[in-house]
């Protein structure tokens, strides 16, 4: 089994908390890393155990780098039986409803096509003091175990 992290990313913060979370999970997992707009929705396979990245963008939205991946779900609709995932999601709760949705509508448009997210959905707050590298990197060990499982 491999384990994927895919990044959506409109700052670059989700690839910097895609490399704390590999590196927390390089021992045992020997992790990829992927930006979204380089990956495609063919290359998604059951047998590998993946990690979505995302921020969010504007009012809610998916950030530019997630778009080109949404969108290929969207359009080809693949049968993600099997599949299990589990996401880390950036955003900042000056935002009230709109808090973390980018991470919330990836896990939402893998489960619809059958996939299965396991572990805590990480949500870090950019209005904390807590830095997102270091959430993810205590989220990640939490997620470690439940790769193989």
């Amino acid at each position: 089994m491999s384990t994927v992290i895919l990044y959506g990313t409109e700052t670059g913060t989700g690839e910097l908390v895609s490399d704390s979370i590999a590196d927390v999970l390089a021992a045992d997992h020997d992790p990829s890393i992927y930006d979204m707009t380089d990956f495609a929705v063919d290359d998604l396979d059951p047998s590998d155990f993946v990690i979505v990245v995302c921020s969010t963008y504007g009012e809610g939205e998916l950030p530019t780098g997630a778009l080109p991946f949404a969108d290929e779900l969207d359009a080809n609709k693949p049968d993600l039986s099997g599949l299990r995932f589990a996401v880390f999601g950036l955003g900042d709760k000056v935002y009230g409803d709109t808090f973390n949705r980018g991470g919330e509508i990836m896990a939402e448009m893998l489960t619809k096509l059958g996939a299965t997210q396991v572990g805590e959905h990480g949500r870090h707050d950019l209005s904390s003091d807590i830095k997102p590298t270091t959430q993810a990197a205590e989220w990640a060990e939490g997620i470690a175990p439940l790769i193989n499982a």
